[in-house]
This record gives structure tokens, C-alpha cells and sequence, in this order.
């Protein structure tokens, strides 16, 4: 049976980067799921690649119709959510879901998974390394940084809830601890 790896990670703890190390690895059979958002592209991403990108009111129309699992609005008019009609198509093709959402999305979808699901946070080490990274990326404005800083302390509250916690301190230690994690829940 095909399970379902959620990963949630305040906003520069290095989850993208962990979960794009895991994604090649054939053993794992992994798909991702491509959320749906609101919000406007950054750098090269592309629409059904990263994101489907949608308007507020097309989001809105999904929401109306029940067509999520789950969705949630992040920040102010930036609407997230998970298409169930993607992920049921991805689970009956054999393959095993990665999720890569907020921490409210992350805990519907184990909800709504339970045992079929392994919910795994990724924390940075402190705060302060998060506004490091965040300013590096040289994407955001500093009141977009502040903004995700704020949602942060707020996220890392919900590490607890999480069946396995990651603390990215070195990035290829949490990618080799994620991968043995992911693995183990995998051949259960």
C-alpha cells in the first residue's frame, strides 16, 4: 500500500532542499504533491511543477466544490491547499506521497491519512540562523522576511504534534536522518 510523507518546516529551514535530495531516490518511489496556492511565482518556478498557481477566486470555486483535503490561508490573501483528485490518481498509481505544507495542513492530512501517514518536522536550529537563510535567498522584501519570522515562532510550537522531528543544523546531516526516517516508515 502506498503512504503518505508530510513535511512541514517554517519558511528557510531547508525542507524544499531536503525533500529535492529525497526525490531521486528510485527505492523510495516518491511523488510529490503539487499544492495549490495564491501566491505569485518566485524565481523560476512553474506552474504544475512547484505550485498550481491560481487566482483567489478560481482557489475559492475549489474550496466551494470540496475539491481539497486540506487548505489554509497562510498569510494574508495566500491561500494553500491540496487537491484530493491529484493525490488519490498519485496513491493508486503505487506511489508513495510526499507533502510539503504548512503546519495546519500537516496536521489535516495526518488526520485525514492517520497510520497511512508519517508527519515529519523540520526545525531549524534557531531563529536567528532562519533570518540568516531567509535574507540570503535574496527573493523576499525585509517585511515579507519579518512577516515569515513571525509565522516561524509560531510553527515551531507544533513540532511536538509531529511523529519525527529534524533539526537542520548540517544540511546533509538532516538529508541522510529525513532519508532513514522516510525509509524505515516506507518498508513498515
Amino acid at each position: 500500500m502506498s503512504k503518505v510523507i508530510i513535511v512541514c518546516a517554517p519558511s528557510g529551514s531547508g525542507k524544499s532542499t531536503i525533500i529535492n535530495s529525497l526525490m531521486p531516490r528510485e527505492e523510495l518511489h516518491l511523488a510529490f504533491s503539487v499544492s495549490a496556492t495564491t501566491r505569485a511565482p518566485r524565481g523560476q518556478e512553474q506552474n504544475g511543477v512547484e505550485y498550481l498557481f491560481m487566482s483567489i477566486p478560481e482557489f475559492r470555486r475549489h474550496v466551494e466544490a470540496d475539491d481539497f483535503i486540506e487548505y489554509e490561508e497562510v498569510y494574508a490573501n495566500c491561500l494553500y491547499g491540496t487537491l484530493k483528485a491529484q493525490v488519490e490518481k498519485q496513491l493508486a498509481a503505487g506511489q508513495n506521497v510526499v507533502f510539503d505544507v504548512d503546519v495546519h495542513g500537516g496536521m489535516r492530512l495526518k488526520e485525514y491519512f492517520g497510520e497511512r501517514a508519517l508527519s515529519l518536522f523540520i526545525q531549524p536550529p534557531s531563529i536567528e540562523e532562519l533570518r540568516r537563510r531567509l535574507e540570503g535567498r535574496g527573493t523576499d522584501a525585509p517585511e515579507v522576511i519579518q512577516q515569515r519570522l513571525d509565522r516561524a515562532a509560531y510553527e515551531l510550537s507544533f513540532a511536538p504534534r509531529f511523529d519525527r522531528v529534524v533539526v537542520n543544523d548540517d544540511l546533509d546531516t538532516a538529508k541522510a536522518e529525513a532519508y532513514k526516517i522516510i525509509q524505515a516508515f516506507i518498508k513498515e
